[in-house]
């Protein structure tokens, strides 16, 4: 009777390396990477670079993350702007709805958040009528 072997299949970024000349080169999980997902620092950081949140995305997931703590619907982004640790998002939410809307009272809060969007505070900064102007009695 034969021995049976066990089938080993090739991983798809080995094959790919091989298919196209280039090596692939192994991680410490023992898997196998095409050279563009190597280890290197320089590598690295770029990576980190392409997944970072742009401002935009940055300024959703803070306006998210506020609605889920506060219960209070955004009506929109005012300010964003980058600190030390992160970012500064301020969001306009809706505090107190009235009739006519032009009463509404509405909120301001600054949101901050990490380079990946995680909350790391808020505060409100100041509630004033939907149908006032600013600098206005």
């Amino acid at each position: 009777m034969a021995e049976e072997r066990p089938v080993r299949k090739r991983p798809a970024a080995k094959s790919a390396a091989r298919s196209s000349g280039k090596p692939a080169a192994s991680s410490t999980d023992g898997s196998a990477r095409s050279p563009a997902g190597s280890a290197s620092s320089d590598d690295r950081s770029g990576q980190e670079r392409s997944r970072r949140l742009r401002p935009r995305q940055l300024a959703e997931q803070a306006a998210s993350q506020l609605l889920e703590l506060t219960g209070k619907q955004p009506e929109g982004v005012t300010g964003l702007h980058r600190t030390d640790d992160g970012w500064v998002v301020v969001v306009e939410v809706l505090e107190l709805h009235r009739v006519p809307e032009t009463t509404d009272v509405l909120a301001s809060y600054e949101v901050e958040v990490d380079d990946d969007g995680e909350l790391l505070g808020y505060r409100r900064r100041e509630r004033f009528v939907r149908g006032s102007t600013e600098g206005g009695p």
